[in-house]
């Protein structure tokens, strides 16, 4: 079975909220912002109802510059996802969702990529670490 053809799920502590992820991600993005530094978590991307789907009743909470909105879970309080408050010029939404709500098996071996969005907001080189490494 190959990328495009596999479903990763993942879910909150308590199951009211859930993802859906076409395919494996290349990578996972670990960022050092204020926000998901707290959070602790590891991003993957893509479009809502594209190659994201959500379901359940999430809490936002919005931030800063506001142009995106973190959910989570109003039960057990898991950081769900991430998703953007505005379409693009295309009418698409970007959303990015919480891979440590999944199984860590399928997505062991994923590359992690760093970004810097404390300061500079770049994205910074691979530096051979995989959510193997993070998790275990």
């Amino acid at each position: 079975m190959n990328n495009e053809t596999k479903l990763l799920k993942g879910s909150c502590l308590c199951g009211a909220v859930e993802w859906e992820f076409d395919g494996i991600p290349e990578s996972a993005t670990a960022c050092n912002c204020t926000a998901c530094r707290r959070y602790g978590t590891l991003w993957a991307y893509d479009y809502e109802n594209e190659g994201i789907r959500v379901r359940g009743d999430t809490v936002g909470y919005i931030r800063g510059h506001r142009s995106l909105g973190f959910h989570f879970c109003p039960t057990c309080g898991c950081m769900a996802y991430w998703r953007a408050l505005a379409t693009n010029e295309e009418g698409r939404r970007r959303i990015a969702v919480n891979l440590r709500l999944t199984e860590p098996e399928p997505i062991a071996a994923l590359p992690i990529d760093h970004f810097e969005g404390l300061h500079s907001f770049e994205d910074l080189p691979r530096d051979g670490r995989t959510i193997r490494d993070m998790w275990f």
